[in-house]
């Protein structure tokens, strides 16, 4: 992996513009390196998802972002100021440059429209002269990329298992080779062996295509398999960002250290199971 930058957030917030204002994100500052798996974690609510969403844009009213910047350094040696970006450049910086795997993304394919014409619709739509039987080849490559097959381009996403369309998306989602890919919680809803081939899939394919990931998930144990660094966030703000074996030995920060022991260990003593107050005292 290389130590070369590929996005730069720096005193970000977002507020939610109601009676009264929230706020959701926090002076958030971060560099992302270009190939490079960031881990977001933190419980539902924190932040995460809302952070994600505001890199991009793709906040709706009342949220608004109130202050800081997202500076994406592109490949070519540009840097981009997306919050100075129109319109029209939005859309073509999405998706081309960056891309997102929405959280319940498997569940957000048309059931009425095969595979292979919702990943052709990527292309038409972003690479509209580009000839249809090469679209056609492009789908199917990237079908076979991530383990479903060619032979489902005609399927349609009730015949597939849950697996193979969170597969689809992931896909769906690399079509344009972009430099980083969002992932809100891409194995949720998923069984731990499928989960664990997705996120064998996704480390593989980061290795051979080179992008790089900011996975955000509540899970902070499958981060710490799959992450190079992880930003811990609580109520808006990043409270630790540090290595996965750093977080893993050192945490520095109690609200991490009680985010490590809230999942119970496979090995050690068998504890009593208490009730109420009582099991939030022995927590701490």
């Amino acid at each position: 992996m290389t130590t070369e930058t590929l996005l730069t957030v720096s005193d970000f917030s977002v507020v939610y513009d109601v009676d009264p204002p929230v706020e959701a994100v926090r002076h958030v500052s971060l560099a992302l390196e270009r190939g490079e798996i960031l881990g977001l974690a933190g419980e539902s609510g924190c932040g995460k998802t809302t952070l994600a969403y505001g890199i991009q844009r793709l906040l709706k009213p009342p949220a608004v972002i109130t202050s800081g910047h997202a500076v994406f350094h592109d490949e070519s040696g540009e840097d981009i100021d997306i919050n100075a970006l129109d319109a029209a450049q939005m859309r073509a910086f999405r998706w081309d440059k960056v891309s997102m795997v929405f959280q319940g993304a498997m569940n957000a394919l048309n059931p009425v429209a095969t595979i292979g014409r919702q990943l052709e619709d990527v292309f038409t739509t972003h690479r509209p002269r580009m000839p249809k039987g090469e679209r056609r080849e492009e789908c199917a490559r990237l079908l076979d990329i991530v383990g479903v097959g060619r032979d489902r381009l005609r399927s349609y996403p009730h015949e597939l298992s849950g697996g193979m369309r969170q597969r689809v998306m992931i896909a769906m989602a690399m079509a344009l080779r972009p430099q980083l890919m969002i992932m809100d919680e891409p194995t949720t809803a998923l069984d731990v062996l499928v989960q664990r081939e997705i996120l064998e899939q996704i480390s593989d394919l980061r290795t051979k295509l080179g992008f790089s990931v900011i996975f955000i998930t509540h899970d902070l144990p499958l981060l710490l398999e799959i992450s190079d660094r992880i930003a811990v966030m609580k109520d808006g703000a990043i409270v630790e960002l540090d290595t996965a074996l750093n977080i893993y030995s050192d945490p520095q920060h109690e609200y991490t250290r009680r985010l490590l022991s809230s999942f119970p260990s496979l090995t050690g003593e068998r504890g009593d199971f208490v009730r109420g107050s009582e099991t939030q005292e022995a927590a701490r």
